[in-house]
C-alpha cells in the first residue's frame, strides 16, 4: 500500500536541548536528560544529571507527554517517547524534542522511527565522517510515511500494547532484583544473615569472614575493541559489546557482531563498565567479543548470584563506589585491588542458592521479553507498509 510521505519538519515542531555550559548556565538546578538515558523505547531514569536553567526557559527545553525524545549524536534517531515518567524534565543539546501536530500520531511516528532505525534509513541524514550527527536540520527533512490518522491509531495501539507487556516484565524484573539487593543488604550488610545469632563478632566482623581484593575471588577480563571494518548487524561472528549501550534491564542485548575475537566473555558473565558511567552491570547468556568499555567477571567458585549483588552494593551510583571514591573510568589493577569483606563459604553458597532462585525467575522474564520483542519486530515492517491491517 502506498501512502503519502512528508518531511517530519511539516507535521511537527522541534527543538534541540541546552548546551551544558557550567560558567555561562544561569537559573536553578534541574534534572535533565542526556543522550545516554534515551534508549529505543525506554528512558534510563537512574542517576539522572542537573543543570541549571532559568525559569523562561521552561518551555523551550522541557517535555511533555508524548513528546518524542530524539539522539542527535551517537546513535542519531534512536528515540522513546516521554511519558512522564519524572516532573518538570528538560532535555541537554545531544537530544531534539518532537512534538507532532495533530496530524499524526507520536506513537506511530515513534514505530517509524523504530523500524527505520533498524533498516539503516536514517543514516542517509546523518552528517560526519567518523563521529555522526543529525542536526536539526536533518531531523526536518526526514521523509516520513503519513496513512490517515485512524489507521496511525491503530497501529500505535496495536504495537503499544506488545511494548506494554514488554514493560510489565521489565517491572517485574526491577522487583525482584531489589528483593535480592535487600537480602544482600540484610546479610552482609546488616549481618543479619541465616545463623548470625550462634556467630561471634571479632573487630566489628563476623568470625571466619576476612577482607579481601577482588582478584582474589573473580577471574577478570578487560575488554579490547576490534577494528571496526570488523564489525557487522548480519550476525556474523560472535556478538559485540563496547559499553553499556547494550545493556539490557539485566541481559545485554545482542545488535552488534564482530569476526575479529579480541577479548571474550563467556555466557554468563558478569559485564562491568569500565568507562562512564563505571560501574553498571550486566550479564550475558551468551559468548561475545567485549570492547574496551567492559570487564567481564566471573567468580572463582561458580557463586554469580553472590558476585552480581557484592558488585551492586559496592558500585550502587555511576562512577561513585560505595567508599566515596569518584572513577571517570577504571583500570585492571584498580578493580582488582577493590576490598571486600567476604563471608565464610557456607553463608555465600546459602545466599547465592536463595538468589539463584530469583534470578532464574529473572531470566525467565527476560526470555519472555525476547520472544515479545521479537514478534513485535516481525510485524512492525508489515504494519507500517501497510501489508497487514490491524
Amino acid at each position: 500500500m502506498s501512502w503519502e510521505k512528508v518531511k517530519l519538519g511539516d507535521v511537527s515542531e522541534s527543538c534541540l536541548g541546552k548546551m551544558l555550559d557550567q560558567k555561562k548556565n544561569k537559573g536553578t538546578y534541574k534534572p535533565y536528560l542526556a543522550n545516554v538515558n534515551v534508549r529505543w523505547g525506554s528512558f534510563d531514569l537512574e542517576n539522572l544529571q542537573e543543570m541549571k536553567f532559568e525559569d523562561n526557559e521552561d518551555e523551550r527545553y522541557g517535555i511533555k507527554y508524548g513528546d518524542l525524545i530524539i539522539c542527535e549524536g551517537g546513535e542519531p534517531g534512536r528515540c522513546a517517547i516521554w511519558k512522564e515518567e519524572l516532573p518538570n524534565m528538560k532535555i541537554q543539546k545531544a537530544l531534539h524534542r518532537v512534538r507532532v501536530n495533530e496530524e499524526m500520531d507520536y506513537r506511530y511516528v515513534y514505530y517509524w522511527f523504530l523500524l527505520a532505525g533498524k533498516q539503516g534509513a536514517l543514516k542517509q541524514y546523518y552528517t560526519g565522517a567518523t563521529i555522526m550527527h543529525m542536526p536539526g536540520q536533518k531531523l526536518k527533512e526526514v521523509l516520513i510515511d503519513k496513512p490517515p490518522l485512524d489507521i496511525q491509531i491503530r497501529i500505535g495501539n496495536y504495537l503499544e500494547s506488545i511494548d506494554d507487556l514488554i514493560e510489565n516484565n521489565q517491572k517485574q524484573i526491577k522487583l525482584l532484583e531489589e528483593a535480592a539487593q535487600r537480602l544482600y543488604k540484610e546479610w552482609f550488610v546488616d549481618l543479619r544473615f541465616l545463623g548470625h545469632e550462634n556467630t561471634k563478632i571479632v573487630d566489628g566482623v563476623p568470625e571466619g569472614w576476612k577482607k579481601t581484593a577482588l582478584s582474589d575471588i573473580a577471574d577478570v577480563v578487560m575488554g579490547q575493541s576490534p577494528k571496526s571494518e570488523f564489525y557487522n548487524q548480519i550476525g556474523e561472528g560472535l556478538p559485540f559489546h563496547q559499553g553499556v549501550g547494550s545493556y539490557g534491564t539485566r541481559f545485554v542485548k545482542d545488535e552488534t557482531y564482530s569476526t575479529s575475537f579480541t577479548r571474550i566473555a563467556e555466557a554468563g558473565s558478569i559485564l562491568f563498565s569500565v568507562r562512564a558511567p563505571v560501574g553498571r552491570l550486566n550479564i550475558t547468556k551468551n559468548k561475545i567479543v567485549i570492547g574496551r568499555g567492559i570487564a567481564a567477571l566471573n567468580h572463582k567458585n561458580g557463586l554469580q548470584s553472590f558476585m552480581f549483588y557484592m558488585l551492586k552494593e559496592r558500585f550502587f551510583k555511576d562512577n561513585l563506589v560505595g567508599n566515596g571514591s569518584i572513577f571517570a573510568s577504571i583500570s585492571k589493577d584498580e578493580l582488582l585491588n577493590q576490598e571486600f569483606i567476604i563471608p565464610c563459604e557456607d553463608v555465600m553458597v546459602k545466599y547465592d542458592k536463595v538468589v539463584r532462585n530469583i534470578d532464574d525467575k529473572i531470566a525467565s522474564l527476560d526470555g519472555q521479553i525476547e520472544l515479545l520483542t521479537e514478534a513485535r519486530d516481525r510485524l512492525l515492517p508489515k504494519l507500517m507498509s501497510g501489508e497487514l491491517e490491524v
